[in-house]
C-alpha cells in the first residue's frame, strides 16, 4: 500500500527527470512497411519495363503499377516533409541527403554507361540519368514546402501547375522539370495529409473495397493498351510531344492524378501496420532505389532481357521475384553501412555552426542541473535534427 504521507509514494526519491519524460521516438512500422513495399514495386516495374514488347499481360500490369507506385512514394515523401523549413539543420540534411547523392550517382551512372555501352557518353548534371529525376524533384519540392504550407488551397494550385506543364513543351529536359511539375500534386497531397487520413484508408471496409477497385483498374488498363500510349504514365512530356492536342494534357493529368490517389489508397489499405520481417528495410529504401538502376541498365546494355525465356509466363514470374529479392538485399543494413558515406554523408566539415543553435546550447549548459543527456533529449523532442526521409 502506498504511503500517502510521502510526496513520492513508497519511493524515497523521485525518478530522474529524463526517465520520467523520455519521449518515444520509435519509427512507425506502417510507413516503413509502405516504403519497403513501394520500392519493391519500383524495382519490379523497372524489370517489367524491359520486356513489354509483344507482351500485353505484362504491359497491363505495368500500367496499373505505374499509376500508383511512384505516386505512393511521392506522397510518403511529402508527408514526411511537413515540418521542413529553411532552417540551417533542415537545409543541411537536404544537401547531404539529396544533393550530394544526386551528384555522386549522376557521375557514377555516366561512368557506368561509358564502360558498358557508350565510351563517348557525356556527363550532364542538368539532365538526370534514369531514376535520378526523383532526387531533383525532391530537392525542388522540399524547397517549395514553405510556400505550400502558406497558401490557402495548395492542392488545387499544384494541380493547376501540373496541368499547365502538361501542355507546355518548351519547359525542356533540364532537371526533368516535366516530371517535377507533373508529380507535384502528389507531393503536395502528402503535405496536407494527417495521420487520421492514413487510419481511414486502413479500415477493413476499405481493404475489402480495394479488391474490386484494383480488378477494375486491371480491366481498364487492358482496354487502354491499343488506345493509349504507355508514355503518358511516365509524366515526363507535354501532350504535344506525344502528338496529342494540347487540351489532352490537362485532362489526362487530372485523370491520372485521380486514378493514382484511388489506387494508392488501395495500396495503403493492404500495407500491414505491425512490425514485419521487412519493416527495418524501410529505413534503407533510398539505397535500393539508387543502386538497382545499375543492374537494370547493365541488363539493357548486355542484352540480358532479350532472352526468349523472359517472354514466357514462368520467365516473367521469375524475373519479378528476382527483382524483388535484389532490391530487398540492396536495402539491408550491410549495404547501408558500406555506402552511407555517399548516400547519407554527415559532412560536418562542410557547414558552419548555426549561431542560434550555439546560443541555445550555451543557454541550456548554464541552466542548473542541465546535462548532456538532457540537451540531447531536448534536441530530439524538438525534431530540429530529424533526418530527411526519402
Amino acid at each position: 500500500m502506498t504511503n500517502s504521507l510521502r510526496p513520492h509514494g513508497g519511493r524515497k526519491t523521485p525518478p530522474p527527470p529524463e526517465r520520467q519524460s523520455a519521449p518515444d521516438h520509435r519509427r512507425d512500422a506502417f510507413f516503413d512497411n509502405a516504403k519497403y513495399l513501394a520500392i519493391v514495386l519500383v524495382g519490379v516495374g523497372h524489370a517489367w519495363g524491359q520486356i513489354l514488347d509483344g507482351n500485353p499481360a505484362v504491359e497491363t500490369l505495368y500500367r496499373v503499377l505505374y499509376t500508383f507506385h511512384m505516386p505512393a512514394f511521392v506522397i510518403i515523401s511529402g508527408y514526411f516533409s511537413r515540418n521542413f523549413d529553411l532552417g540551417p539543420k533542415r537545409v543541411r540534411r537536404l544537401v547531404t541527403g539529396v544533393v550530394v547523392p544526386y551528384l555522386v550517382f549522376e557521375v557514377a551512372y555516366a561512368l557506368h554507361r561509358r564502360l558498358s555501352e557508350d565510351p563517348g557518353n557525356d556527363l550532364s548534371l542538368l539532365d538526370p540519368t534514369y531514376l535520378l529525376w526523383f532526387l531533383c524533384a525532391l530537392f525542388v519540392w522540399r524547397l517549395s514546402t514553405p510556400v505550400w504550407k502558406t497558401v490557402r488551397r495548395p492542392l488545387p494550385i499544384a494541380l493547376g501547375i501540373a496541368s499547365l506543364a502538361s501542355m507546355t513543351p518548351t519547359i525542356g529536359n533540364d532537371l526533368n522539370m516535366q516530371r517535377v511539375l507533373q508529380f507535384l500534386p502528389c507531393f503536395v497531397l502528402g503535405l496536407v495529409l494527417r495521420p487520421e487520413h492514413f487510419r481511414l484508408v486502413r479500415r477493413r471496409s476499405v481493404r475489402i473495397l480495394s479488391v474490386p477497385v484494383v480488378a477494375a483498374a486491371v480491366a481498364v488498363a487492358w482496354w487502354s493498351l491499343p488506345r493509349m500510349e504507355t508514355g503518358w504514365f511516365y509524366r515526363n512530356a507535354a501532350a504535344q510531344d506525344a502528338g496529342a492536342p494540347w487540351w489532352s494534357g490537362p485532362v489526362l493529368t487530372l485523370a491520372l492524378f485521380g486514378c493514382s490517389v484511388v489506387l494508392t489508397a488501395c495500396f495503403f489499405a493492404w500495407v500491414p501496420g505491425r512490425h514485419m520481417w521487412f519493416t527495418t528495410l524501410g529505413a534503407g529504401t533510398i539505397y535500393g532505389y539508387l543502386l538497382h538502376g545499375f543492374l537494370v541498365k547493365e541488363g539493357t546494355y548486355a542484352g540480358w532481357f532479350d532472352e526468349p525465356v523472359l517472354q514466357q509466363p514462368l520467365g516473367e514470374v521469375g524475373l519479378s521475384v528476382l527483382a524483388a529479392v535484389v532490391i530487398t538485399l540492396l536495402c539491408t543494413r550491410p549495404v547501408r553501412r558500406v555506402l552511407r558515406c555517399v548516400v547519407e554523408p554527415r559532412m560536418e566539415w562542410a557547414f558552419g555552426r548555426d549561431p542560434g543553435e550555439a546560443a541555445r546550447d550555451r543557454e541550456r549548459g548554464e541552466r542548473p542541473g542541465a546535462s548532456p543527456a538532457g540537451v540531447r533529449g531536448a534536441r530530439a523532442a524538438s525534431g530540429a535534427g530529424a533526418k530527411v526521409s526519402v
